[in-house]
C-alpha cells in the first residue's frame, strides 16, 4: 500500500465512534523515511481542527523539544499517534478505540521502517513497548522490540502540567540524540 493509499482509506475509516465527531483524520507529519519516529496517544482539540499532530501548547512544547537535539517534524523525523481521531474532551483514547486504530499506525511504520520509536507518554508506550510500562519509572530507557530501539519521553502535555518532569526529559532527550547518533546518523544528515 503506498501513503497516498494508506491515507485515503484512513481518512474514509468508521471503525470506531471517534470518526463520528472528528473535525479531521489527523494522520501524520514528517519524512516518510525517517529513522526516527515519533508516537503520540491521540489528537487533541487543536490537533482535530488543523488535520496535524501536536500543533496545541504541548506541540509548541515538543518542537522546542526537538530542536534541543536538531531535529525537526519538517526535516529529519515523522510523527504520528495511536488513535487518528480526537477524543471527546481529550480523555484518553478506550482501549476499544486503540484496537480499532492501530492497523493505521502499524501500516505508517511500516512504510517508514523507523530504527527508533519515541512513545511520547505513558499511553503510547504501553501500546508498543509493552501493557505494563511506567512512565515515571522508565522513561528514557531502551527497549528492542522486534529489532527497533523504542523509548518513551513525558507527554509534552505532562509537562506543561507538571514542569519539575522537565529536567528529567531534558535528559531523556540527550540520551535519545546519542542513541540516534549511534544507530541513525543519517537522520542528521538531512536538510
Amino acid at each position: 500500500m503506498t501513503w497516498e493509499e494508506l491515507e485515503r482509506a484512513a481518512k474514509g475509516c468508521a471503525r470506531c465512534a471517534l470518526c463520528e465527531t472528528r473535525t479531521n483524520l489527523v494522520f501524520g507529519v514528517g519524512v516518510r523515511d525517517a529513522d526516527v519516529m515519533f508516537v503520540g496517544e491521540g489528537p487533541g482539540e487543536n490537533e482535530d481542527l488543523q488535520g496535524e499532530p501536536f500543533v496545541g501548547r504541548g506541540g509548541q512544547l515538543l518542537d522546542v523539544m526537538l530542536k534541543i537535539i536538531d531535529l525537526d517534524r519538517r526535516r529529519n523525523i515523522y510523527i504520528a499517534n495511536i488513535v487518528k481521531c480526537r477524543p471527546p474532551k481529550n480523555r484518553d483514547p478506550l482501549g476499544t478505540e486503540q484496537e480499532a486504530c492501530i492497523g493505521w499506525l502499524r501500516a505508517q511504520m511500516e512504510l517508514v521502517r523507523p530504527k527508533i520509536v519515541v512513545c511520547l507518554g505513558r499511553i503510547a508506550a504501553q501500546v508498543l513497548i509493552r501493557p505494563d510500562f511506567r512512565i515515571s519509572q522508565e522513561h528514557g530507557r531502551f527497549f528492542d522490540v522486534g529489532g527497533v530501539q523504542y523509548t518513551a519521553l513525558y507527554h509534552p502535555a505532562a509537562l506543561l502540567r507538571d514542569p519539575r518532569k522537565k529536567p528529567d526529559t531534558f535528559v531523556d532527550l540527550k540520551n535519545l540524540q546519542a542513541r540516534i547518533r549511534e544507530i541513525a546518523p543519517g537522520t542528521y544528515e538531512r536538510s
